[in-house]
């Protein structure tokens, strides 16, 4: 468990890095100007639809041979497609095609991802001891978000240490290369993983599903819905509310780059801290309650805590994406693990894709460039919390009337 839970690690660094280190990309592959901000985010929005397809396609993949050969395929994706992203020539020397290039590989990663981090939580949960589902599962969140630490820590090491003009010419090559070699590692790693108990069981006393796809769709639509529910809020909560930080301070100028990617750090540890406390505490008081509650403290909070960043004043800001970041990790703790419950062991990956990766696609990845066209035509700092509460109130809503109390359903006993 412990090897396929780090693993995430690398993913999501990979993955997160290009949010992180996009105002460097954006002049790297899109020349100097105004837009090149807009056009890098927009470009990642468009990477982010390959999610919900890499989803259907390792669901449907995993459901049939198994969690393990998920596993391994959706990390050599990711190592190949970082390596040629570290490599790749930029908008000085090939012009407008650095920033097409940029996209495909993006998109690549989005495939990538949208395979692997169902099959981490499906792995983990069937893994786990039942009443520890929770704390287990919810170790995937936090890895990822190791990832995502290490990402926006040596981001910020970069940005601090050298030059713009030497970190555009070659310094951004580096944490790709990096990433690349630990992807390489971590393939490595998982050969050495057995396929989950819970599984080889189930495909023992049930013959697996022809389409586990067309099966999730048919029989599982209310585990679907709910699962849909739960990402969403996670998506927007954790993009918009952490990784959107550095841009939204980049636009309402009230931090530069370094200090920017510095509160993004502060939030990773605020995350990694978060995840397993509320994973836990989903274990003894029910996954409904604990949603519910994190549901109605992002529509009540996420409008004045970006009020307070863009102030400027240091310790408010700091407080502020603290908080942001503590109700993301929770949201993504609790909601691994009550979505894996949703599904039978036959169809669990293919649920997976069809609720929480589809949602992912919509509120994360389209939602930081949403969130930077509304605030330019609004003007109004507020409107990334606006986005989240909204998003909060109508997931609140959707899972008050469909999840039961204890977050558990009878096809997950197994």
């Amino acid at each position: 468990m412990i090897a396929v839970a780090l693993s995430t690690v690398v993913e999501w660094y990979d993955f997160t890095l290009c949010l992180y280190f996009a105002p460097t990309l954006a002049r790297v592959f899109f020349g100097a100007g105004g837009e090149s901000l807009g056009k890098t985010l927009a470009g990642f929005a468009i990477a982010y639809l390959m999610r919900p397809l890499g989803a259907i396609a390792f669901g449907q993949f995993g459901d049939r041979r198994g969690r393990k050969p998920t596993l391994l395929l959706s990390m050599t994706l990711m190592t190949v497609s970082m390596l040629v992203l570290a490599l790749l020539p930029t908008h000085a020397q090939i012009g407008a095609s650095a920033g097409w290039l940029l996209i495909v590989m993006r998109c690549l990663m989005g495939f990538s991802v949208g395979g692997e981090y169902p099959a981490v939580v499906t792995y983990l949960f069937e893994t786990a001891p039942k009443h520890r589902r929770g704390l287990v599962t919810s170790s995937a969140a936090a890895a990822s978000e190791i990832g995502g630490l290490l990402a926006v820590g040596l981001c910020a090491w970069l940005t601090n240490a050298l030059p713009q003009e030497s970190l555009d010419s070659w310094g951004w090559r580096i944490p790709f290369l990096f990433g690349a070699a630990l992807a390489a590692g971590i393939w490595l790693v998982r050969q050495m993983i057995p396929e989950p108990p819970a599984f080889i069981s189930d495909r023992g006393l049930n013959a697996s599903s022809r389409s586990p796809m067309g099966d999730a769709l048919l029989n599982q639509r209310r585990g679907i819905g709910i699962g849909f529910a739960i990402s969403a809020i996670g998506s927007i909560s954790y993009y918009v509310g952490i990784t959107y930080v550095p841009s939204f301070v980049s636009l309402v100028q009230s931090a530069d780059e370094a200090a920017a990617l510095e509160l993004s750090t502060v939030a990773a540890l605020v995350v990694i801290l978060v995840t397993p406390c509320i994973g836990w505490l989903s274990d003894r008081i029910g996954r409904r309650p604990v949603l519910l509650g994190l549901c109605g403290l992002c529509a009540t909070l996420s409008v004045p805590m970006f009020s307070l960043i863009a102030h400027g004043d240091r310790m408010p800001a700091l407080l502020a994406v603290m908080l942001l970041a503590a109700l993301a990790g929770g949201v993504s703790a609790v909601g691994a693990v009550a979505t894996a419950e949703q599904f039978p062991a036959r169809v669990r990956l293919s649920g997976l894709a069809l609720g929480a990766t589809t949602a992912t696609a919509v509120f994360g990845g389209a939602a930081p460039y949403a969130a930077y066209l509304l605030q330019n035509w609004s003007n109004s700092p507020a409107t990334p919390g606006v986005m989240i509460g909204a998003v909060a109130v109508a997931s609140g809503l959707v899972l008050a009337r469909t999840m039961q109390s204890a977050g558990t359903t009878a096809p997950a006993a197994r």
